[in-house]
């Protein structure tokens, strides 16, 4: 059996036609015009608008006219993460997925049902000619991986519905009713680079294995981080002359970095017994949350150049001092993270350093606290601070009329209680609700496993589940 042949049949073969256009954020030309044509293929009113969204509209059917049109929206772009040791290029191919027992998954990439699950979804039901619905606005969004620029560049007076049900939540059995804003903090240094002499020897340092996943989703999981993990490498050298040549750690600002890989240059060929040491030390404790990870230190040739010892100190320290990891839990929500921070990027190439990290939080003045604190850091060794792509939380509503109808039918359908809560990724109801104000809104989808990450997975049953769901809730959108 293959993708195409699982149930619902619709939905899987549309997930697959999307599947076979790359999108890549910040490349989603192709997947626009791939949206633009199917819309225009099914002689439906079809729009796109100046950031590049695009809107597409599906009247009621017979009987359903005087029921409140609902917008549903996902995003057309994904997360491009692949694995070191996979040949793959985002921009010309289209994903590989198969089916791995209960999910189905891709061959060494990111699977791109987050949030690609949610447009086969809205695809068909806007082509189909036998569903019972009510006027129907499929919002297909762009960029929301790397800034949420579609949702923030939405043209105003296009959409008339009142309610949007967001399809990009990744636990069947549950409902999102607010979400974390976020903002980037990213900072730049360039060093003077100087000769390295023979009394230096070379290593390549690589580190790899680990999960990774989405930095707001996965952050409580305790899971590694490949810069932070570099670091403490790096901190054993500098008592034997650390020289940092070059780092590469981290892909994408809004995935856990799963690998890193450094140069360095040090004067004692004690180094290496006493960064194997420290390599236990790690191994020992992320040996339940990291099995796999791998950490391996070789000889290179002595390469020409490299930092002061000085000034790799400072981007050691610097490093040290950036606050990763769950900054603050809710007190009002059990259970729910309320700040985070994640050090997603740390580059030294050819004396220039940067860093790249995503603070995430329910409340915008913690999101700024933590950014700040991370900046502050940064600073003290004169680099140069950008605080960029900050957008709005979405405050919960338990009193929402679209949430009341659900979560009884939910009940009724399978004799449990969904889970209603905020999450702590960045969705984009938040930005839509300040585009269109006064939407009553929920977020919800089928189960999606290690997204952001090349062990990106859906579960097969869950999307039927979710299918049958959302036709449900369609029929029961309230008069007008």
């Amino acid at each position: 059996m293959n993708v195409r042949d699982l149930s619902p049949s619709a939905v899987w073969n549309n997930f697959e036609n999307l599947n076979a256009v790359p999108r890549p954020s910040k490349k989603e030309e192709k997947v626009i015009k791939f949206i633009k044509d199917f819309g225009e293929s099914l002689s439906l009113e079809t729009y796109v608008d100046k950031a590049g969204n695009v809107i597409i509209k599906n009247p009621a059917t017979k009987g359903m006219e005087s029921k409140e049109t609902v917008i549903l929206q996902s995003h057309l772009d994904m997360v491009h993460q692949k694995n070191s040791d996979t040949d793959f290029d985002f921009l010309t191919q289209g994903i590989e997925s198969y089916i791995d027992g209960d999910w189905v998954t891709a061959k060494g990439t990111t699977l791109g049902a987050d949030n690609g699950m949610g447009v086969a979804a809205i695809m068909t039901l806007l082509a189909s000619k036998d569903i019972e619905h009510p006027a129907i606005e499929g919002l297909f969004t762009i960029d929301e991986e790397t800034g949420m620029t579609g949702a923030f560049e939405l043209e105003k007076g296009i959409l008339n519905g009142k309610i949007l049900l967001n399809l990009d939540t990744e636990d069947d059995d549950e409902f999102s009713i607010g979400c974390a804003g976020g903002i980037d903090t990213n900072s730049e240094i360039i060093y003077d680079l100087s000769s390295l002499d023979s009394s230096f020897n070379g290593y390549s340092i690589t580190v790899k294995g680990l999960k990774g996943g989405h930095s707001g989703m996965d952050i409580h999981l305790e899971r590694g981080n490949a810069n932070k993990i570099m670091n403490r490498i790096h901190r054993v050298a500098f008592s034997y002359g650390l020289r940092i040549v070059e780092i590469d750690g981290g892909s994408l600002r809004n995935a856990i970095p799963r690998e890193s890989m450094s140069v360095i240059a040090v004067n004692s060929d004690s180094f290496f017994d006493e960064a194997k040491k420290m390599i236990t030390d790690i191994k020992n404790e992320y040996s339940i949350t990291e099995p796999l990870l791998e950490i391996a230190i070789h000889k290179v040739d002595l390469p020409k150049n490299a930092l002061l010892h000085k000034d790799s100190l400072c981007v050691v320290d610097s490093i040290s001092s950036i606050y990763n990891g769950v900054y603050k839990m809710s007190q009002s929500i059990d259970g729910l993270v309320e700040t985070s921070s994640s050090l997603a990027r740390v580059v030294v190439k050819d004396g220039k350093f940067l860093t790249q990290s995503l603070q995430r939080s329910s409340v915008d003045s913690s999101k700024y606290d933590v950014a700040y604190s991370v900046g502050a850091a940064l600073k003290t060794i004169g680099a140069t601070i950008e605080h960029t792509g900050s957008y709005p939380g979405w405050a919960p509503n338990p009193n929402s009329p679209i949430l009341e109808i659900m979560v009884p039918l939910y009940e009724k359908m399978y004799n449990e209680k969904p889970r209603v809560q905020a999450c702590h990724a960045g969705l984009e109801c938040g930005i839509l609700n300040e585009r269109y104000p006064g939407l009553d809104m929920i977020s919800f989808g089928p189960t999606i496993k290690n997204p952001h990450s090349p062990d990106e997975k859906v579960h097969i049953g869950s999307v039927d589940k979710f299918w049958n769901f959302l036709l449900e809730v369609l029929i029961r959108i309230p008069e007008k």
